[in-house]
């Protein structure tokens, strides 16, 4: 097994240089290759697999082929090599590489069917790799959502047909803007937008390894990888899906603001920045949110690896109030995980600057609503005040685990991976920023617009710090269950029906009882029934789903 481990990472490691070159050389010939091979001929029928290559998915497949590879060194000991479940474990993870290559290179709808797929049936199998309840659970929500936008994307593939063909390359100027509707649709679910963001932070079941590839560069970046190759003048300033977009990354950020579970915030935070990604393809730069999205993937991969360098040395433990003081004893893994943190907020001159401060002065420099430009930036305040409050309980707050519990640094595989990501967190921005001459963008700003990002960046790190210290911490248990849930509907009916059970109690003695049946008591009931039935539907058995999913089947076909 050891043997197989080392030949597929030494395939992925030298296809990293030979990709990160073959870009190169094709960014400074302006080549596009485009590959035909016949997979089956028969008279009049042709079944051909067509494989694009360009600068865009030459950068990425390097970025997934980078970070696989050091995934596959860091698994060799958080995983343990010695344990028969690792080759469970480890092929699935080469199902889930190839699975997203595939889609990377495909300029047909047909293709990328196969690695769209492929992508959300082995995350399914990843999900439930620990065999727990929960797991199942999680397991059977991501992969239920995620078929849900499939729907959209086999829809498209048999409209296309009535086009001639399914290079969809060339053919986006003529496509009727309901096929966009479509792609935004089974994007959303892939990415995880705020209708279908559910089930992103319950992916978090699976193991850490797989967490930090899902999160980077595979699956949550389908979706926008798909609307970039998709991209068209019909997404420019549409007025829905920026707000859509919005509405995901404050609803994520209050979301980690009240969350206590360390690999939840990280996932949480990842909502954020796909939701800033979309934002910038609907604003029409889609260059700006590719490479937003590959230095991304540097920095949150980090972030993700480091947790799990936490997770494993603290004896399973995932929950920050029980950290602490954590920088003593494991200074290393701290020093990078605070890279990856300080990247996250966008300070100046790391990767996560440059690719965030395009977008957010490209998006003041585009004249929308004050609206809007003022929630994008409150964002990036909480963005800066749930990353303070994850510093300020791993490393500053007293350390509260069991006193018998002693967890030092020492050097393995898993300080390779996490080290080599340090350097490229810091350097990646910088380099792809030159690479793709962004730094032709000449933008005039007053001196306080410029500073604005700068100055919601300090004032987000002094309010998350200040409530860290707060002993209630802003009606915790309120906001708890009203931001807490992430869009679980059983959580949210709870909370409307205690806060309006009095307001109906006393209001009901008023009425007469026709008054009470269907006014303010029906009204109360109705609340609790619908509350209990979601409960209910979402601790329900495979059953129900696969009926539910039959009976709207036969309903719409």
């Amino acid at each position: 097994m050891i043997k197989y481990m080392y030949y597929s990472w030494s395939i992925f490691f030298l296809s990293l240089f030979f990709f990160f070159f073959f870009f190169f050389y094709v960014t400074l010939n302006s080549y596009v290759i485009f590959i035909e091979y016949t997979v089956y001929n028969f008279n009049s029928l042709h079944v051909n697999y067509l494989i694009y290559l360009d600068s865009m998915s030459l950068v990425f497949i390097s970025v997934v082929m980078l970070i696989s590879s050091l995934v596959i060194i860091y698994s060799y000991n958080y995983m343990g090599i010695p344990s028969y479940s690792f080759y469970r474990f480890f092929f699935i993870l080469l199902m889930f590489i190839i699975s997203m290559i595939l889609m990377i290179i495909s300029p047909n709808l047909i293709s990328i069917m196969l690695g769209w797929d492929g992508l959300g049936l082995v995350s399914y199998c990843l999900v439930i790799y620990y065999t727990s309840i929960n797991s199942y659970l999680s397991g059977m929500i991501t992969c239920l959502t995620n078929r849900i936008g499939d729907f959209g994307l086999l829809i498209c593939s048999c409209w296309l047909i009535s086009y001639g063909s399914w290079h969809f390359l060339f053919y986006l100027d003529f496509y009727n803007f309901n096929i966009f509707i479509l792609l935004v649709f089974s994007s959303f679910t892939k990415s995880a937008q705020v209708p279908f963001s559910s089930w992103l932070p319950m992916a978090m079941s699976a193991p850490t390894p797989i967490s930090s590839l899902v999160h980077s560069s595979t699956l949550v970046t389908a979706g926008v990888y798909l609307l970039i190759r998709f991209y068209s003048n019909l997404f420019f300033f549409n007025s829905v899906f920026i707000m859509l977009s919005v509405m995901t990354i404050l609803f994520s950020s209050f979301c980690s603001i009240y969350e206590f579970d360390l690999k939840s915030i990280i996932a949480l935070s990842t909502l954020s920045q796909l939701g800033l990604m979309m934002f910038s393809i609907f604003m029409g730069f889609p260059d700006f949110s590719f490479f937003h999205l590959i230095s991304h993937a540097m920095f949150k991969s980090l972030m993700f690896l480091c947790s799990g360098i936490f997770i494993y040395y603290m004896n399973d433990n995932q929950d920050i109030r029980y950290m602490g003081s954590v920088s003593l004893m494991m200074p290393f893994s701290s020093s990078c995980f605070n890279i990856s943190n300080i990247c996250l907020c966008g300070i100046p001159f790391l990767s996560g600057f440059f690719s965030k401060d395009l977008i957010f002065e490209s998006f003041t420099f585009s004249s929308y609503s004050l609206f809007l430009y003022i929630m994008f930036y409150i964002s990036v305040g909480m963005t800066c005040f749930y990353s303070i409050r994850l510093f300020y309980y791993c490393f500053i707050n007293s350390f509260n685990m069991s006193c018998y519990i002693s967890f030092y640094d020492y050097f393995n595989l898993m300080k390779i991976s996490v080290f080599v990501l340090s350097i490229m967190s810091i350097f990646f921005g910088c380099f792809m920023f030159w690479v793709f001459d962004f730094s032709l963008f000449f933008l005039y700003f007053p001196f306080l617009m410029k500073l604005m990002t700068l100055i919601f960046i300090m004032i987000g790190f002094f309010l998350g710090y200040e409530f860290c210290l707060m002993n209630f911490y802003l009606f915790n248990i309120i906001f708890y269950y009203n931001f807490g849930k992430m869009i679980n509907m059983s959580g949210y009916l709870w909370f409307f029906y205690y806060y309006l059970y009095f307001f109906f109690y006393n209001c009901s003695h008023i009425l007469l009882c026709w008054g009470d049946y269907y006014g303010f008591v029906g009204l109360k009931y109705l609340i609790y029934n619908l509350n209990y039935f979601f409960y209910l539907f979402s601790k329900n058995n495979l059953n129900l789903y696969i009926f539910i999913f039959i009976f709207f089947f036969f309903f719409f076909f």
